[in-house]
C-alpha cells in the first residue's frame, strides 16, 4: 500500500496543505484601489482566488456597515467572507452626504484575537496603518503575503516587499 504525503505549491513556496492560512481583507482599501485602476472586482472570485491560489481557510472582510447594504453583506458572506462590520458615520460636506468607516482598529484587533488559530496571514491593503501589524506578523513568522490593490500603496509597506503582491497581476480572474 502506498501512501502519499499531499503538498501544494503556494505563492512559489512548497507548503504542507495542513498549514492555516488566514486573510483579513480590508474592503475599503481593495474597492477603492481596484476601482482607481479602472475595474470592479468580483469579490466572489477573489474568495475562491484566496482559497485556490494561497490556500486561504478564512477570510476576514471588514466592512462599514450601511442598513441598505443588506443585499451586499448576505452575498458576500455566501461567498465564503467572514464580515466583520464597523459602525459608520453620515458626514455632511459641502451638502454632500459621505460615509465614513475606517476598519483599521477592527482589522489589526481581529487580526491579534485570532492570531492562535492561524500559521500564515495575508493582509489585503495598501494602507501603511497597517505597518506595525505587519512588522509584527514579519517578526513572529507569521506573515504570508499582502495583497496590495494598486501600485500606489504606502512607502511604509515597501520593507516588505517580499511579501507583496499586487492584485492587478490577476485582474483577468478577478474582475467583473
Amino acid at each position: 500500500m502506498l501512501f502519499f504525503v499531499r503538498n501544494r505549491i503556494i505563492g512559489g513556496v512548497m507548503n504542507k496543505i495542513n498549514q492555516t492560512i488566514f486573510a483579513f481583507i480590508d474592503s475599503q482599501n481593495l474597492n477603492l484601489g481596484v476601482k482607481s485602476q479602472g475595474w470592479l472586482l468580483d469579490f466572489s472570485r477573489f474568495r475562491i482566488f484566496l482559497k485556490d491560489k494561497y490556500g486561504v481557510e478564512q477570510a476576514f472582510l471588514f466592512i462599514g456597515y450601511v442598513r441598505d447594504n443588506q443585499h451586499l453583506y448576505t452575498h458576500l458572506q455566501k461567498a465564503g467572507y467572514i464580515c466583520v462590520f464597523k459602525p459608520t458615520l453620515e458626514i455632511n460636506k459641502n451638502k454632500t452626504i459621505k460615509i465614513k468607516g475606517n476598519v483599521d482598529a477592527e482589522l489589526v484587533l481581529h487580526t491579534m484575537i485570532e492570531f492562535p488559530n492561524y500559521e500564515k496571514a495575508i493582509i489585503v491593503s495598501g494602507d501603511g496603518d497597517f505597518h506595525c501589524l505587519i512588522e509584527y506578523l514579519e517578526q513572529q513568522n507569521k506573515l504570508f503575503k499582502i495583497i496590495v490593490p494598486n501600485f500606489k500603496f504606502s512607502s511604509l509597506l515597501k520593507k516588505f516587499s517580499q511579501f507583496i503582491v499586487n492584485i492587478g497581476l490577476f485582474k483577468d480572474k478577478l474582475k467583473k
